[in-house]
């Protein structure tokens, strides 16, 4: 027999009697349930809102100028630092108290010139007391001098004396013998004299030490100590010593240093063409050449060092500057052409919407800038003749959820 909707819904009905039998604490489980739902939604927008504003960690590079040697043969790239071969800080060869301090930082000062001056009153003392003692050293030498000769006279004549009988044989025998006893005693004053003459210049020595000088023309990078300070070559403890005065480099001795992987050392050699381009100036290119490559590795990088001398000195390049090195196959010509744009890692570039774009930190966001590479590659890099310029930090491998906004930390880059 069918069965009609009306039928179905009395069956759904719930009558009174049912309702009552449901009813007390039951009927608050159900909101119990909502409560928990509500609650952990809550605590989900929370988390989504934080991870969304939480700043992404991203390794960067800098973008490049490129130059007429990238189309020349750029075997490879390494970075590094620039170096000094020869730098030093001054210190005094004894120890003293300081009371002048001739330099500041960035002073240029030649061989020789003075840098700095210690207390040398009791060095002072101690010189012209050696001179006081080397002075009545030679004064008993010339009376022993003096001695001699006299004796020397006197047995002489008692020889001649004796020849004729005037005086005994024994007379001048003794007077044979004073003489002998007193040039002996005469060679062990001079003897005596030259060893205070040594004193005198070993005083002399440590006088001059007070006075502290350039041990070549450079640059003063620091100034380590003051005015009152004690200076002395050695390290004592407590802090109250300085061990040196500053530092001093030979800005006409400064080269790179640069770290290439093992994997590609083959493709340096020595004498080999390079450029160096500054971190601090991206749009200057300075022509170089490998010095050497240094016979180790370091095991815990997989790297081996490699010596460049850069070609043209200035101003602008000092120590511990970053560098970006390119090795050429060959030297390029004087005067080529530079390509246009800057050159950036190949995976800077990623798709976003079909458009290629890169993220160009800016502060602390990630600024999307769409990009045409150019066809022409440079190894491992690509040209981008706009929307970059030279110097801009750009976002390597940059993540899928990045978008133009997106706040980054940079990560500190390692050479």
């Amino acid at each position: 027999m069918p069965v009609s909707n009306a039928d179905l819904l009395k069956e759904l009905r719930i009558e009174r009697h049912q309702r009552d039998d449901h009813g007390g604490g039951s009927s608050r489980v159900p909101w119990i349930i909502v409560a928990i739902i509500v609650a952990f939604a809550l605590l989900g927008g929370a988390a989504w809102m934080f991870l969304a504003h939480r700043a992404m960690v991203v390794q960067t590079a800098t973008a490049i100028a490129p130059t007429s040697n990238n189309e020349n043969g750029a075997v490879l790239q390494a970075t590094g630092y620039v170096t000094a071969r020869r730098q030093a800080t001054v210190s005094a060869q004894i120890t003293g108290t300081l009371t002048d301090v001739l330099i500041e930082e960035g002073d240029h000062v030649k061989l020789g010139q003075v840098l700095a001056r210690l207390d040398d009153s009791a060095y002072k003392a101690a010189l012209d007391t050696a001179k006081a003692q080397a002075a009545a050293a030679h004064a008993v030498v010339a009376q022993y001098r003096a001695q001699l000769s006299q004796n020397m006279r006197d047995a002489t004549r008692s020889a001649s004396l004796a020849s004729r009988g005037l005086v005994s044989k024994q007379a001048a025998e003794q007077a044979d013998t004073l003489t002998d006893t007193t040039r002996s005693q005469l060679a062990s004053q001079q003897r005596q004299a030259a060893s205070a003459d040594a004193q005198v210049t070993e005083a002399q020595v440590n006088f001059d030490y007070c006075v502290v000088r350039a041990p070549f023309t450079g640059v003063i990078t620091t100034k380590d100590a003051q005015v009152g300070e004690i200076i002395s070559p050695f390290s004592a403890g407590g802090g109250f010593t300085r061990t040196g005065v500053g530092t001093i480099v030979d800005m006409d001795s400064l080269e790179v240093d640069v770290d290439v992987n093992e994997a590609y050392i083959g493709r340096v050699k020595p004498g080999m063409a390079a450029e160096a381009v500054l971190d601090a100036y991206p749009d200057w290119t300075i022509p170089a050449h490998v010095i050497a490559i240094v016979p180790t590795a370091d095991r815990g990088k997989a790297t081996i060092k490699v010596r460049v001398a850069l070609e043209k000195k200035d101003a602008r390049i000092v120590p511990d500057m970053g560098v970006r090195v390119s090795f050429l196959e060959v030297k390029p010509a004087a005067n080529a052409p530079q390509p246009k744009g800057v050159l950036v890692p190949a995976n800077a570039i990623v798709q976003r919407d079909g458009h290629s774009v890169v993220f160009v930190v800016d502060g602390d966001k990630a600024r999307q800038r769409v990009v045409t590479p150019a066809t022409q590659t440079f190894g491992e890099l690509r040209l981008l003749p706009d929307a970059v310029n030279a110097g801009d930090s750009v976002v390597t491998s940059p993540p899928t959820d990045m978008h133009d906004g997106s706040d980054v930390q940079t990560k500190t880059a390692t050479r």
